[in-house]
């Protein structure tokens, strides 16, 4: 079954970084571009970055020049390289692979000083 888990989530201060990562299973990884999300309670889920299936990637402007997504189509691994965080970072961020449209349960990201 199609499965999806994050981790590397957890409290920074600002300016700190983080890199989370995504394993996923259960599907052909090659064929599949992949998002990073996020959500704040109360709020709606956010898109952050894609990494298409030939490499190419996009971000929001809200994060673009400090976030950077990539993947290992070998380990079946895609992660999110955060960079001078900020307090507005902060949620729980989500990765999803769009070809079968699977979802993580989450990892939360604090950026707080």
């Amino acid at each position: 079954q199609v499965q999806l888990v994050e981790s590397g989530g957890g409290w920074v201060e600002p300016g700190g970084s983080l890199r989370l990562s995504c394993a996923a299973s259960g599907f052909p990884f090659g064929s599949s571009a992949f998002t990073w999300n996020r959500q704040v309670p109360g709020k709606e889920r956010e898109w952050v970055a894609t990494v298409f299936t030939g490499g190419p990637t996009s971000y929001a402007d809200a994060v673009k020049g400090r976030f950077t997504i990539s993947r290992d189509n070998d380990k079946r691994i895609v992660t999110l390289q955060m960079n001078g965080l900020k307090p507005e970072d902060t949620a729980v961020y989500y990765c999803n692979a769009m070809l079968v449209n699977g979802w993580g349960q989450g990892t939360l990201v604090a950026v707080s000083s």
